[in-house]
C-alpha cells in the first residue's frame, strides 16, 4: 500500500497572506496549478484557489492589489504524509478539491498531492476514480 509521501510533490509553493492576489494568480499561471497553501509564521493559515480569486476577488470588485488574506479560504483540508493514498483520495472527494496540502506529524507542510498524482502513481485506479467522482458531484445546496 502506497503512502501519501510516496506520491506527493515535495515542491510546494506557499504564498503569504499579505501578498497580492495578482501575485497568487501569476504563481498559479506559471506553475500550472489552481490552488496554493497560504502560510504565515511557518504554519498554514488557509488556502487560495483560482476560484477564490475569481469569486471573492474579481466578482466582488477587488483589483489585483487585494491581499490574499481577503479572499483566501479558511479551514484548510490536509492529510498526513504517512497516511495511505486512499485517505488523500477520500478527502479530495469529500471536499471536492483537486490539490491537497500534506503535513508531517509535527503539522509542518511537507508537500502537496494532486488528483493526477493519485491517479498516475497509484497502481489501483479505484482511489483516483472515487476522488474524481466525488469532486465532480454537484455540491448540495
Amino acid at each position: 500500500m502506497h503512502k501519501i509521501k510516496d506520491v506527493m510533490s515535495r515542491d510546494v509553493q506557499v504564498i503569504g497572506p499579505d501578498q497580492t492576489i495578482a501575485e497568487a494568480a501569476r504563481y498559479m499561471r506559471d506553475g500550472d496549478f489552481g490552488m496554493m497553501p497560504v502560510g504565515e509564521n511557518d504554519r498554514m493559515v488557509g488556502a487560495i484557489s483560482d476560484r477564490d480569486i475569481a469569486i471573492r476577488g474579481v466578482a466582488e470588485g477587488r483589483d489585483g492589489k487585494a491581499k490574499v488574506r481577503d479572499v483566501m479560504s479558511d479551514g484548510v483540508r490536509w492529510a498526513y504524509d504517512d497516511e495511505p493514498v486512499e485517505r488523500a483520495a477520500e478527502i479530495m472527494a469529500q471536499y471536492q478539491i483537486r490539490r491537497l496540502p500534506i503535513v508531517n506529524r509535527d503539522k509542518r507542510l511537507v508537500g502537496i498531492v494532486a488528483l493526477g498524482d493519485v491517479a498516475v502513481r497509484e497502481r489501483k485506479v479505484k482511489p483516483a476514480a472515487e476522488a474524481l467522482c466525488g469532486i465532480s458531484e454537484p455540491v448540495p445546496a
